[in-house]
């Protein structure tokens, strides 16, 4: 079997809906998944297979899960990506909002994951699971400190499963910088084009792709991993003189 060949494979993605989510669902559609995708709300597109669950409530994360062994008869991979917060003062925010916030980009996550480890564990070839996290959470996130904490929750929590759940169960993170189409993003092309080194943001297929790779025999040995989808990052404020100071690279 090709190594990204997922036919016969049960691929739960959370907010699959749109923007990264359904780039990452449509990836492994492609790929020859079944794929179920959850959201809060009913999409107004057409989507794969479609459960309406608000993950944050472990009872319909497990229900989630339950849904897929109904329709696939395993669960083979999940891709946690339902997250996202406002951009907002960490001074003024209430206290409900920064909790809401964590909870849905990190305790959500958690809820899912354990539901799916339950039925991995006990499934021949185990599964795979992909946490969706942020560059937000690896440096500092001023105007979204509740959403970065988060996320750098997020990847220690993959990381811990992933020592907690070997060896059925691989666990990895995917770290994502600027998106394309990021709807709680405002990128500035000018901007991305100085600080990131590749001058570009990411395709949601491009974070796609990684998902796959994560998922797939190619990353058999793969676990507690938190693999940088960011351009090569940002290239720091206080270096710009230097960077001035830099030649471009030939082109080849």
């Amino acid at each position: 079997m090709e190594p990204l060949d997922f036919t016969g494979r049960g691929v739960v993605v959370t907010g699959g809906t749109r923007g990264v989510g359904a780039a990452i669902a449509s990836a492994f559609l492609a790929a020859g998944a079944r794929v179920l995708v959850c959201g809060r709300t009913q999409p107004s597109s057409v989507v794969p297979d479609f459960v309406q669950a608000d993950v944050r409530d472990p009872g319909q994360a497990a229900a989630l899960v339950a849904a897929a062994i109904d329709r696939f008869g395993r669960l083979d991979v999940l891709v946690n990506n339902a997250g996202g917060g406002p951009p907002v003062a960490a001074a003024s925010a209430s206290p409900r909002l920064h909790a809401k916030i964590v909870e849905l980009n990190l305790v959500a996550p958690l809820h899912v994951a354990q539901a799916a480890n339950t039925i991995m564990q006990q499934q021949p070839g185990g599964g795979a699971i992909v946490m969706v996290g942020s560059v937000s959470g690896t440096r500092p996130s001023p105007g979204s400190a509740a959403y970065g904490a988060a996320k750098a929750g997020l990847h220690h929590l993959a990381t811990s499963l992933a020592a907690e759940w070997a060896p059925a169960v691989r666990v990895n993170s995917v770290v994502p910088g600027p998106v394309v189409g990021d709807a709680g993003l405002q990128l500035d092309p000018a901007a991305v084009a100085r600080t990131v080194p590749l001058g570009r943001p990411a395709t949601p297929a491009e974070v796609a792709g990684v998902c796959l790779l994560l998922a797939s025999p190619l990353a058999s040995y793969v676990t507690g991993a938190a693999v940088a989808v960011h351009g090569g990052g940002e290239w720091p404020g206080y270096l710009a003189d230097v960077r001035a100071q830099v030649s471009p690279p030939t082109q080849v």
